[in-house]
């Protein structure tokens, strides 16, 4: 058995794991979980980065106190797009921008008068989200920040550098900027040209699996962990450690990976970059061994997340019974809706979206819970059947994993929607993903289907089985176009 810690960062919270693997055997253990609460500032919304970073120390002490001071790697997975800007001297300038922040409204329009959307779809097959890598650049450009930086890294690769003071940029998440080719596995080169985009800034492109150095002496003696200590890049995107995670027999599986967002789709050999792929706001990121994850991005729990802060955070459980008992698919909404992307008012910009669409306007907490959980299975459906016909690639299962697997309501309509079987868990999918990544650069696990047996054998999964016809359904998506 060898133990690795998996730092997995959420947009909401920040956990570090330790997972101990055996050739037949995985188990995995928290050692530290820490908020992750971003930062209003009057220039706009940050990210309390160097609070993240001494979550991560914190998070290493207490791993290494459940090895006994011992650690034979360290991943690092956080969300995408975001990065922090380093000077000549590698000194950080300032907090990363939170991708909520409002600095890319109408950047999009820009860019596109420069290299249209479906050139760059073609170039990059990454869907259009206001906060892409590259559009945060074009909205940076010009500023004094911006101007002084050397090196720009990566959320994940920023919090690796200063762990072991090298630099790399891992290439699952380098595919969410919208400045990677995924046939090619490397920079666009012509789109950056096009629009002025430096690629110098970034460090060397780097793969899951390969190193990425050793803890340096100051963080071993702050952690106290008996070096040398590796870092392993893993998929440092939580996305890919998730689907690297997903439990799957065979091909024929979509996943759907569940928290803040929710990301749909297909494990794919090659891009999707058609034009109907691109209207259908598919996008092609790159996972393990080279394999695209081919999916879209839906609003997730943010919704809820989001209500129940408004609502002064009630007993979720509670909240959840009363959902169960409320009438199905009464209201629902568009839940990869841009609108519902920054915070605030959720549960009043809910109600106008139903006003809108000409439905009963949900009015108590519990209604507006299983509008929620009604419109998350029904975006599902929407991307799971979008993924299937744009890339020709059937299913017969679905794989929800990550946090939205605890909610056996979601689990159980998103079945129903899709007229499909449920198999839900592993919970924490990304830092399974990271560990297994981990331990295979180490050659204790085999490959991909591999992982994924070991996983099927040693995790908890439960099965849903879809009630009732899908007809409802199709009736509920017809009523969200505005009247």
């Amino acid at each position: 058995m060898r133990s690795y810690a998996a730092v997995d960062l959420g947009a909401s919270s920040g956990r570090v794991m330790v997972g101990r693997v055996g050739t037949d055997s995985l188990e995995l253990a928290e050692a530290h979980r820490f908020v992750n609460r971003p930062v209003r500032v009057p220039e706009g919304l940050r990210w309390d980065i160097l609070s993240l970073y001494a979550g991560v120390l914190e998070g290493l002490r207490a791993a290494g106190a459940l090895s006994g001071g011992r650690l034979d790697s360290v991943g690092i997975d956080s969300w995408a797009v975001d990065y922090g800007l380093l000077d000549a001297d590698g000194a950080l300038l300032g907090n990363p921008v939170h991708y909520r922040d409002a600095r890319t409204e109408g950047v999009a329009e820009k860019v596109w008068a420069t290299v249209p959307a479906a050139e760059l779809y073609a170039a990059t097959g990454v869907q259009y989200a206001p906060f892409n890598t590259l559009y945060q650049l074009t909205a940076a450009a010009g500023s004094a920040q911006l101007g002084h930086a050397a090196r720009l890294l990566l959320v994940p690769d920023l919090l690796s550098h200063w762990l072991t003071g090298e630099q790399g940029t891992e290439l699952t998440n380098a595919s969410t900027t919208q400045l990677i080719d995924p046939r090619t596995g490397d920079w666009s080169y012509d789109v950056a040209a096009r629009l002025g985009i430096d690629l110098e800034l970034f460090a060397p492109l780097r793969r899951p699996g390969d190193p990425a150095g050793v803890l340096r002496p100051q963080v071993l003696e702050e952690t106290g962990l008996t070096g040398p200590v590796p870092v392993t890049a893993v998929g440092s995107h939580d996305t890919a450690s998730a689907v690297a995670a997903v439990p799957a027999t065979g091909e024929r599986f979509a996943y759907i990976c569940t928290g803040t967002w929710s990301l749909a789709g297909l494990e794919l050999d090659a891009p999707v970059l058609t034009e109907e792929s691109r209207a259908a706001n598919f996008t092609n990121e790159l996972g393990l061994d080279g394999t695209v994850r081919y999916l879209r991005n839906i609003m997730g729990l943010w919704l809820l997340q989001e209500c129940v802060r408004a609502w002064g955070d009630p007993d979720l459980g509670a909240l959840l019974r009363e959902a169960a008992a409320a009438p199905a698919l009464r209201s629902v909404v568009d839940a990869g809706d841009a609108a519902f992307l920054a915070p605030g008012r959720m549960p009043e910009r809910i109600a106008e979206a139903c006003r809108a669409t000409g439905q009963p306007v949900p009015r108590t907490p519990g209604e507006i819970t299983r509008c929620i959980l009604d419109s998350l299975a029904l975006a599902h459906r929407r991307a799971v059947e979008d993924a299937q016909r744009l890339a020709g690639h059937p299913v017969d299962v679905v794989h929800v994993v990550g946090g939205g697997t605890r909610n056996a309501l979601l689990c159980q309509l998103t079945a129903d929607a899709c007229g499909l079987p449920v198999v839900a868990g592993p919970t924490e999918a990304a830092a399974l993903g990271n560990v297994l990544v981990q331990a295979r650069a180490h050659g204790l696990v085999g490959d991909r289907s591999g992982m994924r047996r070991l996983l099927a054998r040693t995790q908890p999964l439960t099965r849903y089985e879809p009630q009732g016809g899908t007809g409802r359904w199709r009736e509920a998506q017809a009523r969200l176009a505005p009247r």
